[in-house]
């Protein structure tokens, strides 16, 4: 019996229940997002200090990932997912209590708060290596396009979800207040990821949950080294334009309010859903690696315009623009790395070009809350997208003869 058909007999699958849970986390990693630039500066931290807690929070992530790599299948793939869960909402939970430089950047770290918008956690490395076993390899691509989608139908609602402190400052309470309430309100949808995943059922472990590590062939090794090296790039360019740091210049550079900026992310991350449907479609006539460069590239172009821009409406038409093929790539490119791996490599391979990312994410942030300080507020845009243009333009040449099965 398959694991879907084992599921089906408690009247739910694997797939929804990864589907629900990867909404409720990317709902509350949307809103903290956008929050935690600016409740931080309501609490008199400057543009370095921020830049240190959000690179705090994706080094704890980095560490995540780590571990999962290592032993993910090993401890268990539901155990882990529901502990990585439960860290997150006690992160959450201590931000929201405190205003202390030093609490705030080790509860970041502790709960992996993730700065930059967008769901990358170390439990999407489990997710991912789950999905390919409950869908053949034409449904592939287009199982994790989906899966994006919940992702940034969970983004876009959890932009909106920031501006709910500016609605109960409205009713009276103290701003700093209101943003309290609203990581708490974070904390609590990291609690409900825990209860989403304690559904799950032992047959998404895996054929060895207990087992050894699986030997990783020498062919896996190499194009996970080339790839890695290439989304270490990439990542690193991202790390200088996480949400929280986004937030924050539209919030000293244009004077936008709170809820501006949450309805600026909400469209931001509406635009990102479609676009992995399109980036599926895209992918099925143009192939994986080409879907991932072309849409790229462009996107770049837009960020780096979007700091010259002379009021708040057309640097938010420059961004949406952008958001509308930036996050392309990602369907595309997890679909791509689990195709050139076998079945047994899965949590590996996720694990590694994960770590990197994080990784890289994580140490840039530091540096752009540094330029933002001390050259410009727009110097991350010109460097992040630089830097991905040339990621595009260098993956291109390594991979786009090394092609998944179903377009050989």
């Amino acid at each position: 019996m398959t694991a879907r058909n084992v599921l089906a007999l408690w009247g739910f699958t694997a797939l929804n229940i990864i589907y629900a849970a990867a909404f409720v986390r990317a709902l509350a990693t949307g809103m903290v997002a956008i929050l935690l630039g600016i409740y931080l500066a309501k609490v008199g931290f400057d543009a370095a200090q921020i830049g240190t807690v959000v690179a705090s929070g994706l080094a704890g992530a980095a560490l995540a990932a780590l571990a999962v790599t290592v032993g993910g299948d090993r401890l268990g793939r539901r155990a882990t997912l529901i502990a990585l869960s439960l860290l997150a909402a006690a992160g959450g939970a201590i931000v929201a209590a405190t205003s202390g430089f030093t609490v705030i950047a080790a509860a970041a770290f502790v709960g992996m708060i993730n700065g930059m918008g967008r769901d990358r956690s170390a439990s999407l490395i489990i997710d991912q290596a789950i999905v390919p076993g409950l869908v053949s390899a034409a449904e592939r691509t287009k199982t994790f396009a989906w899966y994006s989608v919940c992702q940034d139908a969970g983004h876009a609602l959890g932009a909106l979800l920031a501006g709910v402190s500016a609605l109960l400052v409205g009713f009276g309470l103290d701003e700093v207040v209101a943003i309290r309430w609203s990581v708490g309100l974070y904390a609590g949808l990291q609690l409900a990821t825990a209860i989403l995943y304690s559904k799950l059922s032992v047959a998404v472990e895996g054929s060895r949950p207990t087992a050894a590590p699986a030997q990783i062939s020498k062919k896996t090794r190499r194009t996970l080294w080339k790839i890695s090296s290439l989304f270490a790039v990439d990542s690193l360019a991202g790390g200088f334009l996480t949400t929280a740091l986004l937030a924050f210049f539209f919030y000293e550079r244009f004077a936008a309010p709170e809820a501006a900026i949450a309805l600026l992310f909400f469209g931001a991350r509406v635009l990102n859903a479609v676009s992995h449907l399109g980036a599926a479609w895209l992918a099925a006539r143009i192939g994986l690696v080409n879907t991932m460069v072309f849409t790229h590239i462009p996107s770049s172009l837009l960020l780096m315009t979007v700091p010259f821009a002379p009021s708040f409406a057309v640097a938010a038409v420059l961004f949406l623009l952008r958001e509308g093929l930036v996050e392309m790539d990602v369907p595309t490119r997890q679909s791509y790395v689990m195709a050139v791996v076998r079945p047994e490599e899965r949590t590996f391979a996720s694990g590694v070009t994960h770590l990197v990312r994080l990784a890289c994410w994580a140490v840039a942030p530091a540096f752009a809350g540094l330029l933002m300080r001390g050259l410009s507020l727009g110097t991350p845009f010109f460097i992040g997208g630089a830097m991905k243009i040339s990621y595009d333009l260098l993956l291109y040449a390594a991979f786009r003869k090394q092609r998944p099965p179903e377009e050989r």
